[in-house]
């Protein structure tokens, strides 16, 4: 399906008393930007989760953001401080000696200083990895189905511009014939005026008329032109990632009608061409949304 650039994903998931809120934010961008804000204690999991987002998103800017709460019974482990507790047994020893007191020194008595023994929560992070990928997961699945719903809307609009251009070609391509004649009839009357026409060599004016007609010519043009939209079509239909490729079938289609343009001296095709750069262009802006 196509997908938009454009899209936010949440998620607040709890297991084993273990809690992440995810928050997921996309828009469009020419390539793929992923920032990432979690706690520190989360980072040994950042690669993991840009790789989770790179498999599923390939272009535009994306906003992460990670908070993590932990009630659980997590191991708690006591450390021992081994060379605090003998510069403190040292010094004891010392202050018996100097005041001739009784040496009572004893394993409760060294744990009563401060920094002697420290309480430290150690986290599964087998576990919470586990919990961390469930919860991103859940908020990257919504973020994808509001891409894919805004990606819908986007074809939609995008079908229905390429419809109208193709009209407005059409309109063209009628009158393209028409401008050929019209000028034969033009330079007929205007030698007419200066001259008496029946003293012109009708090969002559032929001449005239066939290398203006080649000057003028736009069928190739409009041929290819055609052909872009087709593509575009099956584009459109595939799904995404096509917006890099979409985007540079819409300069070929704007060199196309460029080229109509100057080539134009019909008033009509020239306002049919003035109609067809207003829709490219709408086209193109709504491609810059389309991953």
């Amino acid at each position: 399906m196509l997908r938009s650039m454009t899209g936010f994903g949440h998620c607040e998931y709890t297991e084993n008393d273990i809690t992440f809120t995810v928050e997921i934010k996309t828009v469009n961008h020419r390539y793929s930007d992923i920032f990432l804000r979690m706690p520190k204690q989360l980072s040994v999991f950042e690669e993991k989760i840009r790789s989770l987002t790179s498999a599923k998103i390939q272009r535009g800017k994306i906003d992460i953001y990670i908070t993590y709460d932990n009630k659980s019974s997590s191991f708690q482990e006591v450390m021992l401080d081994e060379r605090l507790a003998e510069a403190y047994c040292e010094t004891l020893r010392k202050i018996s000696d100097n005041l001739g007191l009784r040496d009572d020194i004893s394993a409760t008595s060294l744990a009563r200083f401060p920094d002697i023994l420290k309480v430290e929560k150690q986290d599964n992070n087998e576990e919470i990895g586990k919990i961390l990928e469930k919860a991103f997961n859940l908020a990257l699945e919504e973020l994808l189905h509001m891409r894919m719903r805004e990606g819908e809307k986007l074809k939609e609009a995008l079908l229905n511009n390429l419809s109208v251009v193709e009209k407005f070609i059409e309109k063209i391509r009628e009158k393209a014939p028409l401008v050929v004649k019209e000028y034969k009839l033009k330079l007929e009357a205007r030698l007419s005026e200066l001259i008496d026409l029946q003293r012109v060599d009708p090969a002559r004016i032929a001449t005239e008329v066939a290398l203006y007609a080649d000057k003028c010519s736009i069928d190739e043009e409009l041929v290819r032109l055609q052909s872009h939209i087709m593509q575009m079509r099956e584009m459109l239909n595939e799904g995404s990632p096509v917006g890099k490729k979409a985007d540079f079938l819409i300069q070929e289609m704007n060199r196309e009608v460029n080229t109509i343009g100057s080539k134009a001296s019909d008033l009509d095709i020239t306002r049919n061409v003035v109609e067809l750069k207003s829709e490219i262009e709408k086209i193109r802006e709504q491609i810059q949304n389309i991953e």
